[in-house]
Parts: C-alpha cells; sequence; structure tokens
C-alpha cells in the first residue's frame, strides 16, 4: 500500500542510473538489487540492495542512493579479471585479491596468469612478487603451481618445471634469471630445475638427454680401459 500511495503521488522509481560497470551489465545490477516496477522511492531497502550487490562475486562494493522524487543512482566497483585458477580440474576466473568471481566459459580470458593448487588463489600477491622478480624471463612463465600451501613451481613455455624455495622464492627467481642470461639454461634438453637449496642447483634432464649423457659416459669409460 506505501509503494502504492508513493508511486500516485510521483516518487517511483522512474530513473535508475548505473556507473562503474564494465564486465557486468545494466539488467544483470538491477536484477542482483532487486529493483522492481512496484517499488517507489520512500519504501526502497537502499541497504538491502547494496547488500545482495557486494554479494555479488564480480562486485567489491556498491553504494545505491535515492535521488528525490523518482530517481535511483547505482554505483558499483567491479573486481576486475586478474589470473586464473585451476583447482580439482576445474578452471576459475579470480580478481587480485583472490576471489573467484567466474567460471572460464571461454579463452576471453586465456592470457591471464595462470595458478595451480589448493589456496594458490589467497597467495596471489606472493606470485605477483615472484613474476616481477623473474623480470625478463616474464614471457616465458606460463603458470605457477602452490604445492602443499607452502612453495611455488614455476612451469615455463617450455614445460620446464622450476622448484623454488619456501623462503625468499623471489632471489631464487633472480638467480634463475641470471643463469638464463648467462648460461641459457633454460634452452637446454632438460625438464626441471631445483632451486630449493640456496646456492645449489639441481638439473634433471629429459630422457633423451640422460641417455645420451650415459651413452657419452660409457663410450669415454671404455676408451679409457
Amino acid at each position: 500500500p506505501g509503494d502504492l500511495l508513493a508511486r500516485a503521488i510521483g516518487m517511483g522509481v522512474d530513473t535508475v542510473t548505473i556507473s562503474g560497470i564494465s564486465e557486468l551489465k545494466e539488467k544483470e545490477i538491477l536484477a542482483y538489487a532487486g529493483v522492481k516496477a512496484r517499488n517507489s522511492l520512500p519504501y526502497l531497502d537502499a541497504e538491502g540492495m547494496r547488500t545482495r550487490l557486494r554479494s555479488v562475486p564480480m562486485i567489491r562494493d556498491a553504494e545505491v542512493r535515492k535521488l528525490y522524487p523518482s530517481r535511483l543512482a547505482i554505483t558499483v566497483v567491479e573486481r576486475q579479471p586478474y589470473a586464473l585458477w585451476q583447482k580439482d580440474g576445474k578452471i576459475s576466473i579470480v580478481s587480485a585479491d583472490g576471489v573467484p568471481i567466474d567460471a572460464m566459459h571461454d579463452d576471453r580470458y586465456a592470457g591471464l596468469p595462470l595458478i595451480v593448487g589448493d589456496g594458490a588463489n589467497e597467495r596471489l600477491d606472493q606470485y605477483r612478487k615472484i613474476i616481477d622478480a623473474a623480470g625478463e624471463l616474464t614471457p616465458r612463465l606460463k603458470a605457477g603451481a602452490l604445492v602443499s600451501k607452502r612453495r611455488w613451481s614455476l612451469y615455463t613455455t617450455e614445460n620446464v618445471e622450476v622448484r623454488l624455495p619456501e623462503i625468499d622464492p623471489e632471489a631464487a627467481v633472480q638467480r634463475l634469471a641470471r643463469m638464463q642470461r648467462d648460461y641459457r639454461i633454460l634452452d637446454k634438453d632438460i625438464v626441471a630445475l631445483d632451486l630449493r637449496v640456496p646456492g645449489r642447483v639441481e638439473v634433471q634432464l629429459s630422457n633423451e638427454a640422460a641417455s645420451a649423457r650415459l651413452e657419452n659416459l660409457s663410450r669415454k669409460t671404455k676408451g679409457k680401459v
């Protein structure tokens, strides 16, 4: 009854102004907020609308204002897609604060950084620092996997696994960048680099490279007999 009377005296919601959206659509905002044709401004629950909007994963913050006599202004701050998070075989799009905001439906966000593993989305800040420390190596890093919620392994575009230490992984990545600059280590026939022990690098050769190395050593041994 209150809404009916308010609309009768010119205080219905005649205009809704929505600002701050880029990923979401206006009709989605209206649906999430719960704006109905029967609403009137005096009886509209602006705080309830704000709460409903803020419960949407894509929305980080929202403001709902009544502008009498008949206008409603909605302002939202969207969470922006920042990375892809793979867990249990499923890929989600996450924002910079690690909140999953959508499932991966197509290749629209295929160029975003990929993180893998339980809790990896909660450690995005650390992963960002690791990537920053990689410098010129960054384009060659295609994914980061959080292992046992403790440390990161990086995967290069050549599918080389780089195992980083739990403590100061950024320094280890800087060391990797120096080794690549000086020795082109990532261009070798290898499948893994272990940098978990300070001052030491363990290299795992590919099966082909390991076989060739054993054969070469065997020939050298026979030559000495």
